[in-house]
């Protein structure tokens, strides 16, 4: 296998897969990004010996969403060719676990949710900031999270797109464990080798059960979400939105 893919580094770890996106301080998404990842997951989904993954961030952030400000952030296709690569990721058949030490925004927490679990530092913070940019949330979130923490909690998060702190995360499912940041991918790992050491068929079979076709709920709802997108994309709101989020401030919204 290859030990790097674009931005993504792999590294093996008897049978775990360390993934580490490094694109500090923030990883913000673009499309290749998203595809490099795909493509080293579903390459890792072919090496028999590889039975798990952790997937972790250089930099400050585990990953603070794409960045809008950026022509470049989502390529050509915008978000729509961003939320193909998502559902490939959703499509993989071993279990992931995601080391978060820090923000995991927007398209960002929808990236740690493509892990089956997470393992969080104090400092990890979560947040679904779409409606602070005029805009409406993806990459799957509407299904992804109150699939994990129920629709009470991620309507709170969504709606009011405030940042939730690791260890309520913890208490709300989102997050697995909490564990002081020096020893955030040990812990990780030791999960992850807790998977490995599974008889590999039978895990991937019960993993796909418990998954009940996700990555076809997750093309289903991201196709929803981009057309939400795209209209909202063109109104004066989502200018103002990312213009207030660059200038750190609240947005003035005028509903136009």
């Amino acid at each position: 296998m290859k030990d790097r893919y674009g931005e993504i580094t792999l590294r093996q770890d008897g049978h775990v897969a360390l993934l580490e996106i490094d694109r500090p301080p923030h990883n913000h998404v673009t499309v290749a990004l998203m595809a490099q990842l795909a493509d080293a997951l579903s390459d890792i989904d072919a090496e028999k010996r590889l039975r798990a993954s952790v997937l972790m961030a250089a930099g400050k952030s585990f990953c603070a969403g794409a960045d809008f400000s950026a022509q470049d952030s989502v390529g050509e296709g915008g978000t729509g060719g961003l939320y193909a690569q998502a559902v490939r990721l959703f499509s993989t058949r071993k279990p992931i676990v995601a080391a978060v030490q820090g923000a995991a925004i927007g398209a960002g927490l929808g990236l740690a949710l493509v892990a089956d679990f997470r393992v969080a530092a104090p400092e990890a913070r979560f947040g679904a900031n779409f409606v602070k940019l005029g805009f409406h949330p993806g990459f799957g979130i509407t299904y992804t999270l109150p699939r994990l923490i129920g629709i009470q909690k991620a309507s709170l998060m969504c709606l009011t797109g405030r940042r939730i702190k690791a260890e309520e995360a913890r208490e709300w499912g989102l997050v697995d464990n909490v564990v002081p940041m020096e020893a955030l991918r040990e812990s990780a790992l030791a999960l992850a080798r807790e998977l490995a050491e599974n008889a590999p068929l039978a895990v991937e079979a019960t993993r796909a059960t418990l998954r009940n076709q996700l990555a076809m709920q997750v093309k289903a709802q991201t196709d929803k979400e981009f057309a939400e997108q795209s209209v909202l994309r063109k109104t004066a709101d989502f200018a103002e939105g990312i213009r207030a989020v660059a200038e750190r401030r609240p947005g003035n919204f005028t509903g136009t």
